[in-house]
């Protein structure tokens, strides 16, 4: 029989120490966002008191997402730098502790914590930005999209109004189209989706039947139901109009379909990158800067340290932040802006890994 792997006491010790400092700057920065988000609009919140309390809440929950990498990295500096003034780095070290063992717990945490962020990202988490725009805009029972006209393989589509919440469509054309020739329209009353594609009710085809390039006569045909626009999620379609943030996995479907239909899907691919791969790059800085920090308080000073330490954080965040609205907006290829940086940055951290991993100072 296998024995349970019990973890050492050193491990445990440096879990616990950056577990409590993630937590209390993770929240402290994601609280104070939402706390000066709110004061900042507080004169456009025109709702009742418990809807600003959910307001809060939902712009708190975007905060979240936002700012876990940074939380990661501010509190691998913050825990180091009190291992190191109270000389328990070094003694561990003293202990025949090399660097590699104790930086396992520290990316062990990093990597639960953006895998959990990552799960979260396929949920509802995702539209916690949503719901707070609409209760900013006083739309909190307002979900109408209208005037919708989009591609759908070789044919165009209107659809006068989508309501994402009750999943159902309203005056639905299709206009069927071969070369410059306007091959059928299809209009049916309304829609509801199924989970897989729509279903269209009081359907109304009308066939155009062309002799020698122009329109000789058309015919019409009337059939109570159609399955069309397979895939089309009520999100999906509602985010390529009103600029809706996606989870993960509606981006990805998302990001499918324009493929397949040709269409650009720039946006999309910048938004699924910024959720996954954007936050790499803490663990990379954090691995950077955990054999970078100084290992002893001696002859250095710990307040010059802190200083660049975070100054660098927020300038590498800042930069990667740019690139990936830089190529959310077409500038440059999302694959460039936001996926090269992060495998640059890697690189380095790998580098100094085996670079420094066997030195003690």
């Amino acid at each position: 029989m296998i024995a349970a792997w019990i973890p050492p006491l050193y491990f445990l010790y440096l879990v616990k120490h950056y577990i409590k400092n993630l937590f209390f700057i993770l929240f402290g920065l994601s609280f104070a966002f939402a706390a000066i988000d709110y004061f900042q609009h507080l004169g456009k919140l025109d709702i009742a008191g418990n809807y600003k309390i959910l307001y809060i809440f939902y712009k708190w929950l975007e905060a979240l997402g936002l700012l876990y990498p940074l939380a990661i990295v501010f509190a691998l500096v913050m825990t180091k730098i009190s291992l190191i003034k109270s000389h328990t780095m070094g003694a561990l070290h003293a202990f025949g502790y090399s660097k590699k063992r104790l930086l396992t717990p520290f990316i062990l945490v990093a990597f639960v914590t953006y895998a959990l962020f990552l799960f979260l990202h396929t949920t509802e988490f995702s539209y916690a930005k949503n719901k707070a725009s609409s209760l900013l805009k006083n739309e909190l029972h307002t979900y109408d999209v209208n005037n919708l006209f989009f591609k759908y393989n070789n044919t165009f589509v209107y659809i006068y109004a989508l309501d994402p919440i009750e999943k159902k469509m309203q005056d639905i054309t299709l206009f069927r189209v071969e070369g410059d020739q306007v091959r059928a329209t299809i209009h049916a009353s309304w829609a509801y989706f199924n989970g897989k594609e729509w279903d269209a009710k009081d359907v109304i085809i009308k066939t155009h039947n062309y002799k020698e390039g122009s329109l000789h006569k058309y015919t019409l045909t009337y059939k109570k139901s159609m399955k069309t626009l397979k895939g089309y999620k009520p999100k999906i379609i509602e985010s390529f109009y009103e600029g809706k943030a996606l989870n993960m996995i509606d981006a990805y479907h998302t990001w499918q379909l324009l493929k397949k239909q040709h269409v650009n899907s720039e946006k999309i691919r910048a938004s699924l990158y910024q959720k996954v791969v954007m936050p790499l790059f803490s663990l990379a800085l954090l691995l950077i800067l955990f054999f970078k920090l100084p290992f002893d308080a001696r002859m250095t000073s710990m307040g010059l340290v802190i200083a660049l330490s975070l100054g660098t954080i927020f300038v590498l965040w800042g930069i990667l932040f740019g690139l990936g609205q830089i190529g959310a907006n077409g500038v440059i290829s999302p694959e460039l802006a936001s996926i090269v940086p992060i495998v640059i940055l890697w690189v380095y951290a790998i580098y100094v890994y085996l670079r420094d991993e066997k030195s003690i100072v």
